[in-house]
């Protein structure tokens, strides 16, 4: 697969078979992705893959809080501004109107909403979950490190015929994800990132893209 094809057939999954994804996989994926640029060299990324028995008690433990209603856990981040401007707000509520569209979900169903939100804790039926945290004394530049660090592991996973699907729910229940993974204090949760094979069967709307004049400029002769 070239790099145009990873890219553009890259998107975020949310169906998956259970068919097993091998460790090796995983592992020349991610050793290949720590090639990803990083300021300085900090590689500011640690990352935890979680499978098996210990991801299947986490999806339990996390679908069981979110279904029982439990108040989420406060993000360590904002995850958008409160007041998000135009074009970002519209393109934020076009997404929302083709996710749930997609799964024939009326705007005021919210039930059927909250359903398709905890699937996102089931890892919407991944066999694997990569969780990245980021040290928390470390500033916008390693964050947008760590943004580029994850773009190189979804564009691998397609190459190895993989799909994977970049969560920021996880912060919401970090600290189930923590009791898991166990990480040192100083580490703050990111994202998770479910990973797998897609289950073509789940259907879906691809989510478009602003035209090329809307997002960039170019300057030249």
């Amino acid at each position: 697969m070239n790099v145009y094809d990873a890219v553009t057939s890259r998107r975020a999954v949310r169906g998956f078979t259970d068919g097993p994804v091998p460790e090796d996989v995983l592992r020349r994926v991610l050793a290949a992705a720590a090639w990803s640029p990083s300021g300085s060299n900090l590689q500011p990324w640690r990352i935890y893959v979680v499978t098996g028995e210990p991801l299947e008690r986490l999806k339990k433990l996390a679908t069981t809080r979110a279904a029982a209603g439990d108040p989420w856990d406060e993000r360590e981040f904002e995850l958008y501004p409160t007041e998000l401007k135009p074009p970002y707000s519209e393109r934020r509520a076009q997404f929302g109107r083709e996710r749930y569209s997609a799964l024939g979900i009326a705007r005021d169903d919210w039930e059927a909403r909250q359903r398709a939100a905890i699937a996102n804790w089931d890892c919407f039926g991944a066999p694997a979950a990569l969780f990245c945290y980021i040290d928390r004394d470390l500033g916008r530049p390693q964050w947008a490190d760590v943004g580029m660090y994850l773009q190189s592991v979804m564009l691998l996973l397609r190459d190895e015929g993989l799909h994977s699907c970049p969560q920021m729910a996880w912060s919401q229940v970090r600290k189930t994800v923590a009791d898991i993974v166990q990480p040192p204090d100083e580490l703050m949760l990111f994202c998770g990132m479910s990973i797998g094979y897609e289950d073509s069967s789940v259907g879906y709307v691809r989510t478009g893209r602003a035209p090329l004049e809307e997002t960039v400029t170019f300057i030249g002769d």
